[in-house]
């Protein structure tokens, strides 16, 4: 079915918010090596700081659907994409470790506005929302690989705070783009004229009331979404608490000192690379396992997930001793594994839930994921600093197996409230 000019109007802005976001976010990681060096500071407290900012990105998806359904989706995804590029710019200014984490903790906020609010325009302004929040997928997952490698990149050759300027600049275009961008976001729900040129008018006719709010969700967490719930929390604190210290741990391996880079280059740059290329190996899982959600029973699809990723955790200690082209391999498979588990996290959520309840049901998933699970971030710099590597992933691998369990649970559990329909989307938000 052929996207119409309003389908492929929202397409465009979304994937664009949603690349943004992503490209923000996976920047960090890269910083946070940086900042061990230019603040002189621990690792345990720069996780700790690295967590502040990364919390509130999925603390703050509830109150953001609630603003999005209040005040309409565009006008929210604009503010997140304006915020999260003067947070950036902030960066450039920040004179001790507790400015950048000031700043950090803006970013998170304003970021957390992005799912919730890019989700519900697709939901109410395209017509064919599959292929939409397929391509939406996808786009996430560009800005999540480009992000860093931009970032590494161009701290080759300029200083940390020319970057975090340089990085908002995409950011500040997006913003340009988005005020000029003209769509009905109500056109799939077969009510609106599309009279107002993309504004949010009729934003605040499906907010929820607080008696509504506290009802649906009572009633979302007495059934089987308890479960998805648990579920998508440790694929966040695995994910967090992996793609934080990965640049960190890549660049101090034995092989990537081994290396001699040219005069123009720093030593951690090669460890980064590495890492980006996790991140592009990420896209191929996304599209596989994505393809598979509607061939494989989603609870047996996380749970082999979940022990993948538990045994390639406490692979890493031995692999990190091996030659650079069997961490390249193993960078290559984590990655893959790593992305390939999304696609099912997001199919439990939709085939687990009501229909009358999906807003809510991804918004609270977002709290997991992105909130909860960064909780991982501050224990894993305590490990860092605290404990020893292999303390570090035989944690990531006991997390894993938690979630392994708890799908287990859930493939025994009640049958699934609804079937995957046709044009559900096949690949993650995310």
């Amino acid at each position: 079915m052929a996207l119409s000019d309003n389908d492929r109007s929202i397409a465009a802005f979304t994937m664009l918010a949603h690349a943004i976001v992503h490209w923000f976010e996976l920047a960090i990681p890269i910083f946070l090596v940086v900042w061990l060096d230019a603040f002189d500071v621990s690792v345990a407290l720069v996780g700790l700081i690295v967590a502040l900012g990364y919390a509130p990105f999925g603390l703050g998806a509830l109150p953001a659907g609630l603003l999005a359904d209040r005040y309409g989706p565009k006008r929210l995804v604009l503010v997140c994409l304006a915020g999260m590029s003067v947070t950036f710019v902030t960066l450039a200014f920040a004179n001790s470790i507790y400015a950048v984490a000031a700043s950090l903790l803006c970013w998170g906020i304003v970021a957390s506005i992005y799912h919730p609010a890019g989700l519900a325009l697709i939901s109410t302004g395209v017509e064919s929302r599959g292929t939409v929040f397929a391509w939406h997928g996808i786009a996430g997952n560009v800005g999540i690989a480009l992000g860093p490698f931009a970032t590494a990149t161009m701290l080759l050759v300029l200083e940390w705070r020319l970057v975090a300027v340089a990085l908002a600049v995409p950011g500040i275009l997006a913003t340009a783009y988005g005020l000029r961008a003209q769509f009905d976001p109500a056109a799939a729900l077969g009510d609106s004229d599309d009279s107002d040129g993309g504004d949010d008018a009729s934003a605040s006719t499906g907010s929820l009331s607080a008696r509504e709010f506290a009802s649906n969700s009572r009633t979302l967490f007495a059934s089987s979404f308890l479960l998805v719930f648990a579920v998508v929390t440790f694929v966040g604190l695995y994910y967090r608490g992996v793609l934080t210290y990965l640049p960190e741990l890549l660049n101090n391996l034995p092989a990537m000192e081994g290396i001699e880079p040219p005069s123009s280059l720093e030593e951690l740059s090669l460890g980064d690379y590495f890492y980006v290329g996790l991140l592009v190996a990420g896209m191929a899982g996304q599209y596989v396992a994505g393809k598979l959600t509607s061939r494989v029973p989603v609870a047996r699809g996380l749970i082999v997930a979940f022990v993948g990723l538990a045994i390639l955790a406490v692979a890493f200690v031995p692999v990190s001793s091996m030659g650079l082209v069997v961490i390249l391999l193993y960078c290559g498979v984590l990655g893959f594994a790593l992305f390939a588990i999304e696609p099912f996290y997001q199919e439990a959520v939709a085939v687990y839930t009501p229909p009358e309840t999906r807003g809510l049901s991804y918004g609270y998933t977002y709290l997991g994921m992105f909130g909860l699970g960064s909780a991982s971030i501050a224990l894993g710099g305590f490990l860092l600093d605290h404990a020893t590597m292999a303390t570090f992933f035989v944690t990531l691998s006991s997390i894993a197996l938690v979630g392994a369990g708890i799908s287990v649970k859930l493939l025994v559990g009640p049958a699934p409230r609804e079937t995957r329909s046709t044009d559900s989307a096949t690949a993650p938000d995310d």
